[in-house]
């Protein structure tokens, strides 16, 4: 027997946690989040770094930049009401030479344009009165970035959705989308159930869920690791709270830096390699299919030609801890190979168009009784609960039988 829901949200980290939270308090509607592994939040949103962003980076007018504003201040609130352990400790953006002056004069004035009216640009003496052990010519100390384990955020919205009445089902993986009168019937691996309307934010394996859905996405996922090092315990008081260099704009990836935890430990990284499956934690993780997939997609070959001296550079630093240890140096002169060890990882699901671009920005689809989350990099933990609200926006126009496949909202 399927149980009959308002809306299926297909996958439980933390922005389809979000969207559930948003359709059930404030739309009053009963949502179902359907979450394919065990426990929730067990892909990006448990393995990225558990930063709360300023808003720093992102282009003035743009989703990314609206949407973490609103988000940055929604999960510090949020936080603070369910008790969940943070910080608002701050991080500085390091120059280590002039050829990265210009970077840092537009980063600067993007977080004004941002609203970030605190950011401060620091010389070498203000680069060590806040972290003494690191190199640099110039920075900007952004103050309001903050540290949270979103794992943790994410229990608090799904105890949130079953206190308004919604459901949140683990261990269901979706295996077949099909309409009937009304609306649709979600097969998984758990119970089916009925909903007016699909929400799919599964991720890595959104363009799939997509396709599944008989929705053309448009673009297609490209799997991104990230492998992280963490400093032995010894030296992580050379680290205060958050080091970050300044971020080649050619690339939708931050750099390695070096990030003090809510737990206490100091994690240095991660890289960007190419994965060998949708959820290639390592090199040992592979997968014939996703390869094939990968192969046979025009802008993987587009994207592979533009970037494959960088592709080439991260294989090396992900293949060779010196490499690594080098670049981490870069920030912090003193760290040596004896001051850190391998240690997680995690895989950012790129939406990549057939010309080989790189998505910046968020990016949904809606098709009716349907909204397709199919690029929500990061700043999305931040600004999910933002995010969230949008979705469930778009959730009422689509449930007309007027709607019809629509352009991305990135703008």
């Amino acid at each position: 027997m399927s149980t009959q829901f308002d809306v299926a949200i297909i996958g439980g980290g933390i922005v389809g946690m979000a969207t559930a939270m948003a359709l059930a308090t404030r739309d009053g509607l009963r949502p179902v989040v359907l979450e394919a592994e065990k426990e929730l939040a067990a892909h990006q949103t448990g393995h990225n770094s558990g930063v709360i962003h300023s808003g720093l980076y992102y282009k003035p007018g743009s989703l990314k930049a609206r949407l973490c504003a609103a988000g940055r201040d929604e999960m510090y609130r949020f936080c603070a009401e369910h008790a969940i352990p943070h910080e608002r400790c701050g991080k500085i953006v390091v120059a280590l030479d002039g050829s990265e002056l210009p970077r840092l004069d537009e980063l600067e004035r993007r977080g004004r344009a941002n609203g970030l009216t605190d950011i401060r640009r620091l010389t070498p003496d203000g680069i060590r009165d806040l972290e003494p052990h690191c190199a640099g010519i110039a920075a900007l100390h952004v103050p309001i970035t903050g540290i949270v384990t979103y794992p943790a955020v994410t229990r608090a919205m799904a105890g949130v959705v079953r206190a308004a009445q919604g459901d949140v089902r683990t261990g269901s993986r979706v295996v077949g989308v099909r309409r009937e009168d009304g609306g649709f019937i979600v097969e998984s691996t758990g119970s089916p159930v009925r909903a007016r309307t699909i929400v799919n934010c599964a991720g890595v394996l959104s363009d799939r869920v997509a396709l599944m859905c008989g929705v053309e996405p448009g673009v297609r996922i490209i799997p991104f690791r990230g492998e992280y090092y963490d400093l032995v315990e010894s030296r992580r008081s050379l680290v205060r709270n958050l080091i970050y260099p300044v971020p080649d704009p050619r690339f939708p990836f931050l750099g390695v830096h070096y990030t003090r935890m809510v737990g206490g430990g100091v994690e240095a990284g991660p890289n960007a390699v190419l994965a060998m499956a949708r959820h290639g934690y390592s090199w040992r993780n592979w997968s014939a299919g996703d390869l094939w997939g990968l192969l046979r997609f025009s802008g993987f070959w587009h994207m592979a030609r533009a970037q494959w001296r960088t592709g080439v550079m991260e294989l090396r630093r992900s293949l060779s801890k010196s490499r690594f240890v080098a670049d981490l140096r870069r920030l912090i002169p003193e760290i040596r190979g004896a001051d850190v060890f391998r240690a997680r990882s995690g895989v950012r699901a790129q939406a990549v168009d057939p010309t080989g671009k790189f998505l910046d920005d968020f990016h949904l689809v809606s098709a009716p009784g349907m909204v397709h989350v199919l690029n929500a990099p990061s700043p999305a933990a931040t600004a999910s609960i933002a995010i969230g609200r949008v979705i469930a926006d778009r959730v009422r126009e689509v449930s007309s039988a007027r709607a019809t496949v629509s352009p991305a909202l990135a703008g």
